[in-house]
């Protein structure tokens, strides 16, 4: 399913959410500009390298270099799917949740949850030296936060389906469980085929990033900025 737009208003122009998809396009526009090798390098630099990071902490060093990927990694982007797909949702579902905590706070919790799903791609694959890209894992958490505050919001979404492409309104509880299962069982299948730190769509950073997301809306949710609207209030 590919959501398109939601019916829950904003009371305030969400500054941050389309700061956030700009630095993201700037990145993104600079990744187009290099070569494959020139490509290759800057991921390599400035992505997370899960070996990299148990390195360092087991021999506490704590390099900044390393550890300052798990952010920088967050703001780049392995193609257009990649890229367009991330900042679909960013769009449709940040500006909600930044609505219902404030423009700092959400900051905060958007580069938190985006170091916590890097790290649970960490633990699960802490040998592998494929660099981790992509802003996913803090969108997953944009996602968790938006199903705990509006579930009963509804979602237009496109549904692919062969040469027909139907366009419905589902609950955003139902849009945003079929995804977070999805990715569930699409990572335990990685991690039990042995491939979750080989490339590829690493799934376990949308799980954490999503369970991290719903938890820590009970830390960032701000009462007076969020009113009727959040079935939490």
């Amino acid at each position: 399913m590919i959501p398109l737009h939601d019916n829950v208003p904003t009371l305030r122009f969400a500054y941050v959410t389309y700061v956030l998809i700009a630095l993201n396009a700037v990145v993104f526009i600079y990744e187009l500009t290099l070569g494959p090798q020139a490509l290759a390098q800057f991921f390599m630099q400035w992505g997370y390298v899960p070996a990299r990071v148990v390195d360092t902490v087991q021999t506490g060093t704590f390099a900044p270099s390393v550890l300052i990927t798990l952010v920088t990694s967050i703001f780049m982007h392995g193609g257009w799917f990649h890229f367009l797909g991330n900042m679909l949702f960013l769009h449709i579902f940040g500006n909600n949740v930044e609505d219902s905590m404030g423009r700092f706070r959400f900051v905060v919790f958007y580069l938190l949850i985006g170091v916590v799903a890097n790290l649970a791609q960490v633990a699960v694959a802490p040998d592998s030296t494929v660099p981790g890209i992509g802003a996913s894992g803090a969108i997953a958490g944009v996602l968790g936060a938006y199903l705990v505050l509006y579930p009963r919001a509804r979602v237009l979404v496109l549904i692919p389906l062969l040469f027909f492409f139907p366009i419905i309104m589902l609950p955003a509880f139902v849009v945003l469980i079929l995804w977070f299962v999805l990715q569930f069982f699409q990572g335990t299948f990685a991690l039990a085929a042995g491939v979750a730190g080989e490339g590829g769509v690493a799934f376990w950073v949308h799980v954490a990033g999503f369970v991290a997301g719903a938890g820590l809306i009970f830390v960032f949710r701000n009462r007076k900025l969020c009113t009727t609207k959040c079935t939490w209030v």
